[in-house]
């Protein structure tokens, strides 16, 4: 009980420190559509260090594909896209944020999957992810020219059974990260390496030398991570609604292809 009532009351002075800092008369927790446009400001966990999903430019300022989407939500529930408040997250936090209370919502690379549903609301996917891969080697073109090759993949991944399937006579190499991965790319001993298309068009932006294969071996959606309850239940139609909008008039796909996602 005390551990909880701990918990409890630095939660509060936490919200409270933040609050005064930015000068807000309300709590900058997890709100209902109604409470964020009272407070007047959006509240969102996002990435800051994939690109072209949420990344930061030259200048530090956080722009990508995700951020256009925080962006553009805040326009469109507060009538303003700078009404927003972008708090990068890692990988571990991006969920816990939300069930804490301490972000609206999450856009921040999240697959959808039937898991995560039981704890969170999802949007519809604004963005198919799925397995790509990627070469320095410029002999391969297509993923024939990948069958007995030797892929880098990242241990314990998804990513494992889908090369599989498609390459059953490929050596797989597994690597602990992606630096890993690009370690042994440069130094020759793979010739390829297979992972989520959202990460792997961020090396091929930032180093020409790479190639991205024209294809999806996979596909897993990108949504919005929203509170589970009833007082969330406006929001996360609001948002719903907005991503439908979006697809049908054309502007996600724009902003997909802008930021050179496949």
């Amino acid at each position: 009980m005390n551990n909880m009532v701990n918990k409890l009351t630095q939660k509060i002075v936490s919200s409270l420190i933040i609050s005064g800092c930015l000068g807000f008369n309300h709590s900058l927790i997890a709100a209902s559509l109604e409470e964020i446009k009272e407070r007047g400001t959006l509240i969102v966990a996002v990435k800051d260090n994939v690109r072209p999903l949420g990344f930061r430019s030259q200048n530090e300022e956080l722009q990508g594909l995700e951020i256009d989407i925080a962006r553009r939500l805040a326009a469109e529930i507060l009538g303003d896209p700078q009404a927003v408040i972008l708090q990068p997250v890692s990988n571990q936090e991006r969920l816990q944020k939300v069930l804490d209370g301490e972000v609206d919502m999450a856009i921040a690379r999240v697959t959808i999957n039937a898991s995560r549903t039981r704890l969170v609301n999802f949007s519809p996917y604004y963005y198919l992810d799925g397995t790509g891969i990627i070469t320095n080697n410029v002999k391969i073109r297509a993923l024939a020219h990948l069958s007995r090759s030797k892929i880098a993949i990242l241990n314990h991944s998804s990513t494992i059974a889908v090369i599989r399937a498609e390459l059953p006579q490929a050596e797989l190499i597994g690597v602990a990260s992606y630096q890993e991965a690009l370690t042994l790319l440069e130094s020759k001993q793979v010739d390829a390496f297979a992972g989520d298309n959202s990460i792997l068009v961020g090396w091929v932006q930032e180093d020409p030398n790479y190639r991205q294969l024209p294809i999806r071996l996979s596909g897993e959606g990108l949504g919005v991570v929203m509170p589970k309850g009833l007082e969330y239940a406006s929001l996360w139609s609001h948002v719903n609604q907005a991503i439908g909008r979006w697809k049908q008039s054309g502007w996600l796909a724009q902003r997909i292809a802008y930021w050179g996602l496949p």
